[in-house]
């Protein structure tokens, strides 16, 4: 399997949508406004409301999403251990397509892993 570049999917996102924020500029506010809104924390911490945004975006085949979606679970200190519940239940419900974004998912967490997180779980 080949190293998939999460990082770098993000970057070639955001640059590709620049044009796209600047002559849509209302639509985008109101997306970053709903996306803000939605992973805002409360009765559901915005950490498991991350793992369920992965979760969807894992089952809808979504590379950018998983991207997105590793590198704020990194930043909200989620542990390997809750992204693999995580994926078992995202292979339950979809199978092995799933499962091999499961592997995709897996990759880009250790490819996106902030240096100071020595241990794998």
């Amino acid at each position: 399997m080949s190293t998939f570049d999460h990082t770098g999917l993000i970057h070639d996102i955001n640059e590709g949508l620049a044009p796209f924020r600047k002559t849509q500029s209302e639509v985008m506010q109101g997306f970053g406004q709903l996306a803000r809104a939605a992973m805002a924390e409360g009765a559901v911490s915005a950490k498991h409301k991350e793992l369920m945004a992965l979760a969807i975006g894992i089952t809808q085949g979504c590379s950018g999403c998983i991207g997105f979606h590793v590198k704020a679970l990194h930043k909200l200190n989620c542990t390997r251990a809750e992204l693999e519940e995580m994926l078992s239940v995202c292979v339950y419900m979809g199978g092995g397509p799933a499962l091999m974004h499961a592997a995709e998912t897996l990759k880009a967490w250790e490819s996106m892993a902030p240096a100071s997180s020595a241990s794998p779980h």
